[in-house]
């Protein structure tokens, strides 16, 4: 009997030890995917340092006749010759002009779009795309499932039923929980494949008005005809693909524009897990900068390399200002977790000023006024490593001045931030920034 029942205490030891081996086993394998997953939603980016390949080691200046060159090896955007591009300031500047050439459509219209809500803009959109739908152009809308949450489903049902093609992209789901961060910021609009528009618009009324008064945004757009209308459609294809498994092909042409000078470039840019071209895109102009570099951002929150790389830019005598949302952004956890960087830019000659009239929406840069970008692509971690996003590179001193001068306009109706006065805040303002920083990367 003592036998027996001290085999039946081995066998029982052994069940235990067993037992909790495969618990510790599955725990382990739960926390390393955990792990796994958290450091995949959380990826940051690469570049710390740009260097020239000449021993002097100094990187290539934007003004230089190889700078197109590089931008094309270092991101695969093609900078082409004999674009027309017209820059439009917030929802005066922008919808009536829109509207228009959408209401001009002969044979197609495609747009992605990331943001929309009911209202009156809505409305507008929706019937233009419904009268040009039954005129018998083809109409294929693609949204961000998560940045237009807020569409009814009714208003996506009439435009289907009128027929136009309505897809979402990157659907919420159990088995796409993996893509959940990595979101749409696109706004891509092309009409007969002829005329581009891309910016930081959305489909929502608060995008009417002066962008100074009544609640009105602050935004910066672009219209744009040439070759880089070409690239934007490219653009909206590789997401139409995904969304839909359909992958449209046409009989591209270049279509150059008469009288159109300008050289420009559609960058479009999506994650992945190593360098970006959005990152590279952003280092290589800052490197490039040698006179001035004026950036006008509504999300400025970058991480360390790039707070360093615009530091460097300062120290070597570039005049480097940042122009971003004040105390009106829609997102404030973003703000302050970019003002946890603000004493190492002001300590380095960079100058920042928050906006003050309305929200600040626009996504621009413009480097010594002879390189410029406008589009979607903010100036965090989730435009640069998450987000699809698009921007339109422009290589034209035309354009440079204009950009320049809405720039230095727009400082006129901010506060500049003094190092002085940002030192004197609370000590829980400074504990709100140092949280709000600890989520840069998700931000």
């Amino acid at each position: 009997m003592r036998f027996a029942a001290s085999g039946q205490v081995r066998k029982i030891h052994v069940r235990t030890v067993v037992g909790r081996i495969g618990r510790w086993t599955l725990a382990g394998v739960v926390l390393s995917l955990a792990l796994i997953g958290f450091l995949y939603v959380t990826r940051g980016t690469a570049v710390r340092h740009v260097r020239g390949v000449a021993s002097d080691g100094v990187p290539i200046a934007v003004n230089e006749p190889q700078f197109p060159l590089v931008v094309t090896m270092m991101t695969g955007a093609w900078l082409a010759p004999e674009n027309r591009v017209e820059v439009t300031l917030n929802g005066d500047g922008t919808y009536e002009r829109l509207w228009a050439d959408l209401r001009s459509a002969q044979r197609s219209i495609t747009l992605q779009l990331y943001y929309g809500a009911p209202g009156r803009m809505a409305n507008t959109l929706g019937q233009i795309l419904v009268e040009r739908a039954k005129a018998g152009v083809r109409v294929l809308l693609l949204y961000d499932a998560f940045g237009s949450v807020d569409i009814p489903a009714d208003q996506r049902d009439a435009l289907r039923a009128a027929g136009v093609t309505v897809e979402p992209f990157r659907p919420i789901r159990l088995s796409t929980l993996h893509l959940a961060q990595n979101r749409s910021h696109v706004r891509g609009i092309v009409i007969d494949s002829r005329i581009g528009w891309t910016g930081g618009f959305g489909i929502d009324d608060k995008w009417f008005g002066d962008g100074r008064t009544s609640g009105s945004w602050r935004e910066t757009n672009v219209r744009f005809e040439g070759p880089a209308v070409r690239q934007l459609q490219a653009a909206f294809t590789a997401a139409w693909v995904e969304a839909t498994g359909v992958l449209f092909t046409g009989r591209a042409t270049l279509d150059p524009q008469e009288n159109g000078v300008t050289a420009a470039g559609l960058l479009y840019t999506s994650p992945t897990l190593g360098s970006t071209p959005a990152e590279r895109f952003y280092a290589l102009s800052i490197a490039g900068a040698r006179k001035t570099l004026y950036i006008a951002n509504a999300y400025f929150a970058p991480d360390r390399n790039f707070v360093d790389l615009l530091a460097a830019a300062a120290k070597r005598g570039v005049d480097v200002r940042i122009l971003t949302a004040g105390s009106g952004t829609d997102v404030n956890v973003v703000r302050l977790a970019g003002r946890a960087s603000y004493e190492t830019l002001l300590t380095a000659g960079v100058r920042i000023y928050e906006w003050q009239p309305t929200t600040l929406h626009e996504k621009t840069f413009v480097v010594d006024g002879e390189w410029s970008t406008i589009g979607s692509m903010n100036f965090d971690n989730r435009s640069m490593a998450l987000n699809d996003e698009a921007t339109l590179m422009v290589l034209d001193a035309t354009i440079g001045k204009q950009m320049d001068h809405i720039f230095l306009d727009d400082l006129g109706s901010a506060e500049e931030v003094t190092i002085a006065a940002f030192r004197g805040r609370s000590w829980l303002q400074q504990f709100r920034e140092w949280g709000a920083n600890l989520f840069t990367r998700m931000l």
